[in-house]
C-alpha cells in the first residue's frame, strides 16, 4: 500500500466514524459518507459527529459529505457500514462510480432482508471485478472512540489484502488480527446479535451467574453449529469475531441488541422499545432469516427457537426461558480437532 491513499467510508453512525477517523489519524485522506446534508455539514464545521459521538474529535484529514460520487471518487479502499437493509441499494450505486481496482471492506453486522446473503455475497454479486473483505469483532463504537485497546479481525481471501487493512488501520488502541475465514468471521458478527436479545432478557430476569454462563457457552455452541453447515471452521468461534465479540455483546449496556433484551424482560413492547432506538438493532431483523434457514438445513438451534417464539409467537418470557434453561444437551463440545 503507498504511503497514503484515499479512503472512503459509507454511514455515518458511531462505528463508520470512528473507523474513519482511526484511518485519518493514520494520514490517510478520508471521505465519510452520510445521507444527511445538514449533518455532513455539521460534522465538518464542529469536527464531531454530535449525533452518535458527542465529544469525539475528529481529525482535520476527515471529511463528510453526503454526495455518493463525490465520497468515492477515485478512492482506494471503500468500508461499507450502512445498515444491512440498505446495504444492496447502496452498493448497487456505488458500483457505477468505483474503479474495479479499489478494495471493499464490509463492516456491517447483518444479513440481507428476503433472504439468507452476507455483505460478503452481496459485494460479489454487485461488485465482482473489486476484491473484498470483512472486518468484525468486539468493537463497541464508544469505547474504541475513549481510547481503550480493541481487537478486530479483518478477513479475505487474500493474506496481501488482510495486510493491506492491518496497515491502514493499526493503531496502539486498535489492533488487527487476520483470518481467512471470511465467512466465519462474518457470520460471527451477524449472529451474535440474535444472542446479545436472549442475554439482555436474561439480565432482566436476574438470572444467576452460572444460569449466564451456560447461556453464553450454549449460545457460542449453537451459531458455530449453523455457520459450520455453512462451510466455516468452528475455530473462528474461539476468536475476537466468535467468543470475543459474543461476550461484549451479551453483557454490555452499549450493545443495542443487548439493551433491547432487557427492556423486552422488563415487559415493554418491541415496537416502543425501536421506535425509541436512533440506530438498527441487526439482531431483530436477523432472527426471523436464522431461524428459516436453520429450519430448511435441519439444524439444531432450541436458543434461536425460544426467542423467536417470544418475539413472533407471543409466548410468555419468563416461560420461554425456563424451558431453555433445562433443556439438556448430549454433548457439551461438538468440534474437536483431534484426542
Amino acid at each position: 500500500m503507498p504511503d497514503t491513499c484515499t479512503v472512503a467510508v459509507l454511514g455515518g453512525g458511531s462505528f463508520g466514524t470512528v473507523i474513519a477517523n482511526i484511518i485519518a489519524g493514520n494520514g490517510h485522506r478520508v471521505r465519510l459518507w452520510l445521507r444527511n446534508e445538514e449533518r455532513a455539514s455539521a460534522i465538518n464545521t464542529q469536527r464531531q459527529n454530535a449525533e452518535y459521538l458527542p465529544g469525539y474529535h475528529l481529525h482535520d484529514k476527515l471529511e463528510a459529505t453526503a454526495c455518493l460520487a463525490r465520497a468515492v471518487a477515485g478512492v482506494d479502499v471503500l468500508f461499507v457500514a450502512v445498515p444491512s437493509s440498505s446495504f444492496r441499494a447502496v452498493v448497487r450505486e456505488l458500483a457505477e462510480h468505483v474503479s474495479s481496482a479499489a478494495l471493499v471492506i464490509s463492516l456491517t453486522k447483518g444479513i440481507e432482508p428476503g433472504g439468507f446473503r452476507l455483505m460478503s455475497e452481496i459485494l460479489a454479486e454487485e461488485m465482482p471485478d473489486n476484491a473484498r473483505g470483512v472486518l468484525s469483532g468486539p468493537n463497541l463504537a464508544r469505547e474504541i472512540a475513549a481510547g481503550h485497546i480493541t481487537g478486530s479481525v479483518i478477513a479475505s481471501d487474500d493474506p496481501a489484502i488482510n495486510s493491506r487493512i492491518h496497515d491502514l488501520l493499526h493503531s496502539e488502541s486498535f489492533l488487527i488480527y487476520s483470518s481467512r475465514d471470511m465467512y466465519g468471521v462474518e457470520l460471527g458478527g451477524a449472529l451474535k446479535n440474535v444472542y446479545a436479545i436472549l442475554a439482555g432478557i436474561g439480565a432482566a430476569l436476574e438470572l444467576g451467574e452460572n444460569t449466564v454462563g451456560m447461556l453464553l457457552t450454549r449460545s457460542l455452541a449453537e451459531m458455530s453449529r449453523f455457520a459450520v453447515d455453512l462451510g466455516a471452521n468452528p475455530m473462528t468461534f474461539l476468536g475476537l469475531a466468535g467468543v470475543g465479540d459474543l461476550f461484549v455483546t451479551c453483557s454490555s449496556p452499549l450493545s443495542r441488541n443487548y439493551m433491547v433484551g432487557l427492556a423486552l424482560g422488563r415487559g415493554q413492547p418491541l415496537d416502543d422499545i425501536l421506535g425509541a432506538m436512533d440506530q438498527v438493532a441487526e439482531g431483530i431483523n436477523t432472527l426471523g432469516l436464522l431461524k428459516a434457514e436453520a429450519d430448511s438445513r435441519g439444524v439444531h438451534m432450541p436458543l434461536v427457537d425460544g426467542l423467536y417464539a417470544i418475539l413472533y409467537e407471543h409466548r410468555p418470557v419468563a416461560d420461554v426461558f425456563d424451558g431453555m434453561m433445562h433443556a439438556e444437551e448430549a454433548q457439551d463440545v461438538e468440534f474437536v480437532t483431534g484426542r
